[in-house]
C-alpha cells in the first residue's frame, strides 16, 4: 500500500459495486483499518458491515469530510459507481457550497475528468491525500498480455488499432473512455450512459462476419487517482452478448495507471467460457507493431 501513515485508517467515499469493497478488504489485509463514507442510494451499507461505515447523502459533502476528519483518516479513495446528478439536484450543505465554489464554474460544467480533478485539488487544499484505488489494491490492474485461451487476430488487431484512435480522440474531449469497432466501422462511442448501455447498442448494430472489440483507454489528460477505465466479469456478458470477440484495455504503465480489471480471475473465466479474448495493451506499441499482440 502506497505510504500508508502508520495506525492511521483509510478514508473510503463509495458508490455502488464492488471495487470499493476490493479495496477495503485490501487495506484491512495489509494491517490497515478503514472507514468509509457510503453514498447514499448508491452503496449498499450491508455489504459494509464488516468495516466502520456511515450513510451521507450526495450533496451533505461537509457531514462527509467531518466524519472522516473526526475518524483520523487523511488518506482518502473515492471508488465506486455514483450517476452524476444535476447541480440543482444535489442539495449541497453549507460546507458543500463553499467547496463548489473552490472547485469552479468550469469543472462543475466541463466532463467527468475535469470535475473529478478539480475535486482531487480541493481535497488536498483541505488537508487530505487522495489516492487511487490501484495504489491501495495494485491487483485492480493487468500487465501486458493476453492471458485467455482466445487470442486477437490480424483483423481484430486491425480493429484494435482504429479503437484506440478513437478512443484517443474522445477522450481527449472528455466524453468517454471506449467505444466498440467491427472490421473498421465504428459501432458505438463510450459517453454518460456507461460501458454496459454502449455494448447493448452496439449488439443492435453489429454486422454480419468476425465480431467487434471493445476499446477502453485511460483518457490523455485524466487524473490518475479517481475513475479509470474499469471491466469485471459483468463486462465480459454484455459483450458476449452484443456479439463481440474480444476486449482490448490498457495495461499497467507508470506504476499506478491503467485499465481497472475487477475480480480479474473471474472475468479471464469468463472471457475463455465466452470465447472471447482479453488483451491487456502498450496502446502505442499495438499502433506501431505489426499483427502480433
Amino acid at each position: 500500500m502506497t505510504g500508508a501513515p502508520l495506525g492511521l485508517p483509510l478514508g473510503l467515499i463509495v458508490g455502488g459495486g464492488v471495487m470499493p469493497l476490493r479495496v477495503a478488504d485490501a487495506a484491512t489485509r495489509a494491517g490497515r483499518p478503514v472507514f468509509a463514507v457510503l453514498v447514499e442510494g448508491f452503496a449498499d451499507p450491508r455489504e459494509w458491515a464488516a468495516w466502520p461505515h456511515a450513510v451521507v447523502r450526495l450533496g451533505a459533502i461537509g457531514q462527509m469530510l467531518g466524519l472522516l476528519r473526526r475518524a483520523g483518516a487523511r488518506q482518502l479513495v473515492l471508488a465506486g459507481r455514483v450517476t452524476r446528478p444535476s447541480i440543482l439536484s444535489l442539495r449541497l450543505d453549507g460546507e458543500g457550497l463553499r467547496l463548489m465554489a473552490k472547485v469552479g464554474r468550469r469543472a462543475l460544467f466541463g466532463g467527468d475528468d475535469a470535475l473529478l480533478t478539480a475535486i482531487v485539488t480541493v481535497l488536498r487544499e483541505e488537508g487530505f491525500e487522495p489516492l487511487g484505488a490501484q495504489q491501495v489494491f495494485a491487483e485492480l490492474l493487468m500487465e501486458a498480455g493476453c492471458p485467455t485461451r482466445a487470442q486477437p487476430d490480424a483483423e481484430a488487431l486491425e480493429d484494435i488499432r482504429r479503437g484506440i484512435t478513437v478512443a484517443r480522440q474522445l477522450g481527449a474531449a472528455d466524453a468517454g473512455q471506449g467505444c466498440v469497432v467491427q472490421q473498421g466501422l465504428v459501432l458505438a462511442l463510450e459517453a454518460i450512459e456507461g460501458t454496459d448501455a454502449m455494448l447493448a447498442r452496439a449488439g443492435e448494430l453489429r454486422r454480419e462476419g468476425p465480431g467487434g472489440v471493445l476499446v477502453k483507454l485511460v483518457k490523455p489528460a485524466q487524473s490518475k487517482l479517481v475513475d479509470l477505465p474499469a471491466i469485471g466479469p459483468d463486462t465480459i456478458r454484455a459483450a458476449a452478448a452484443a456479439g463481440l470477440r474480444g476486449i482490448a484495455v490498457e495495461a499497467r504503465r507508470n506504476g499506478h495507471v491503467g485499465t481497472i480489471v475487477l475480480d480479474r480471475d473471474a472475468t479471464i473465466s469468463e472471457a475463455d467460457a465466452a470465447g472471447l479474448f482479453l488483451l491487456a495493451m502498450d496502446a502505442d506499441q499495438i499502433l506501431t507493431q505489426g499483427n502480433t499482440p
